[in-house]
């Protein structure tokens, strides 16, 4: 049994003792949730009754590699737009390639990025690379103070130093940081809008952020792309002037529902706004970004730490289509090769805005593999090698008791400018992206005995 192994035990133990035992503190710790926004729909953000926890060895671990693999993603996004043979590759709308040629007015293509990993002792494998908008990060911020303060937790703490990590700060200050290359010296206080489709009950994690930077001294709203107009070189949502946007809609989600004469892009192209992330992370994005970054002839001339990182922590992945493919030093038929290793290979739509299915090879039998095979070269797909995920116990309050239920655990560092500064964690019984009574946020906590 790890370390880790051991606390977790220690707080299970904690959660079952006596004074725990009438779960009158999850009732207080469940209105503290709703008092703080942190619910969707009515259901509560997190069920679960434990923090998720890493190891300083882990945390460390996990930047050096996050920071390592944002930096190959932007240089591998650079040379793409160089190349229209490797741009090629990244199976994007003819619109989006012409959003992606737009200089945003700032050096990085993702002010804002998250990766989703699965840890283990001292395994830490990538699933994937998400450059549209931050989810989970205020949610967890959030959390953390909140837990932090419960009884049980408090009770842990006298035998472990817990460490709070959050993103709100190193947020907002990644992006007046772009917004000072965009506006090149000009000493403005931004006004920010977040933009984003409203939902029909209304509620947004980005209310918390909103919330934030007001606090802050910004004026910042929420607006959706319909209040926009562009007249005399002002983007405005009503009477409200924006300087900088905080993009919450991909380029797909957009372009289905707008022309490109739409005032934000309109005003995207004049550089009468500051748009982040910018258009061309919908390249960093795409699945085939990491069919990219594993193909060694491509990144043989990156630096040796991102080279390491990718090769020890990136699934190989390749863009399904007829032909030879490079797997490690052998040449294969990429189509067989999918064909008869199934057991270990997944089937990723390119970019995941879409209603496509993915297809987990070992869930299928030959004949339904074959279909889901023949789907995948009609349409922009890829196939990755599958990432094992990590399942652990966690305690939920299940009809008035403590239940614990094995969950698999995937954690979500967030970083600003290339620099990871927050981390949060979904825990599901099927894995990010899946929804069950029984998923949701975890606070992250990274935990060190005390001497």
């Amino acid at each position: 049994m790890t370390q880790l192994d051991e606390a977790i035990a220690r707080y299970h133990r904690i959660l079952e003792s006596e004074p725990y035992r009438d779960m009158r503190w999850v009732k207080n710790l469940q209105e503290q949730m709703e008092a703080r926004q942190l619910s969707a729909g009515g259901r509560l953000l997190c069920p679960f009754l434990r923090p998720n926890f890493v190891t300083q060895k882990q945390y460390d671990n996990l930047v050096k590699t996050g920071e390592a693999l944002i930096s190959a993603v932007d240089r591998m996004l650079r040379l793409a737009l160089a190349s229209p043979q490797l741009l090629s590759l990244m199976q994007l709308f003819p619109a989006e390639k012409m959003l992606a040629a737009v200089d945003p007015g700032y050096e990085m293509s993702e002010v804002s990025a998250q990766l989703d990993l699965q840890i283990q002792n001292g395994s830490l494998h990538v699933l994937q690379y998400n450059a549209d908008a931050l989810s989970g990060a205020a949610y967890s911020e959030g959390l953390s103070d909140i837990f932090y303060d419960c009884p049980p937790v408090k009770e842990f703490r006298n035998r472990y130093k817990l460490t709070r990590m959050g993103g709100k700060k190193p947020f907002l200050d990644a992006l007046l940081k772009a917004y000072k290359m965009f506006a090149a010296g000009k000493k403005t206080k931004p006004r920010i809008a977040i933009l984003e489709f409203r939902n029909a009950s209304g509620q947004s994690e980005y209310e918390i952020f909103r919330d934030y930077f007001r606090a802050e001294g910004y004026e910042t709203e929420l607006v959706s792309p319909e209040q926009l107009e562009y007249k005399n070189g002002v983007l405005k949502a009503g009477a409200f002037e924006i300087d900088l946007i905080y993009r919450r809609v991909s380029a797909q989600e957009f372009l289905l529902r707008f022309t490109l004469s739409h005032p934000l892009l309109q005003a995207y192209r004049d550089r009468r706004v500051c748009i982040v992330n910018s258009f061309r992370s919908e390249l960093s994005h795409k699945k085939a970004m990491f069919a990219l970054l594993t193909e060694e002839a491509l990144t043989a001339k990156f630096p040796i730490n991102e080279r390491k990182a990718i090769k020890e922590h990136l699934p190989w992945t390749r863009v399904v289509k007829a032909g030879k493919a490079t797997r490690g030093t052998e040449s294969v038929d990429l189509l067989e090769f999918i064909k008869q290793n199934r057991e270990t290979l997944v089937l990723r739509p390119n970019d995941e805005y879409t209603d496509l299915t993915t297809f987990v090879g070992y869930e299928h039998d030959e004949g339904s593999w074959l279909r889901a095979l023949r789907e995948a070269q009609r349409a922009p797909y890829v196939v990755q090698e599958r990432v094992k995920p990590v399942r652990t116990l966690f305690p939920l309050m299940s009809f008035g008791h403590l239940e614990f239920k094995e969950m698999q655990v995937d954690v979500q560092p967030q970083a600003f400018l290339g620099k990871v500064a927050g981390c949060s964690s979904y825990v599901s019984s099927a894995g990010a992206g899946t929804y069950s009574p029984a998923s949701g946020i975890a606070p992250t906590f990274i935990i060190d005995p005390k001497n």
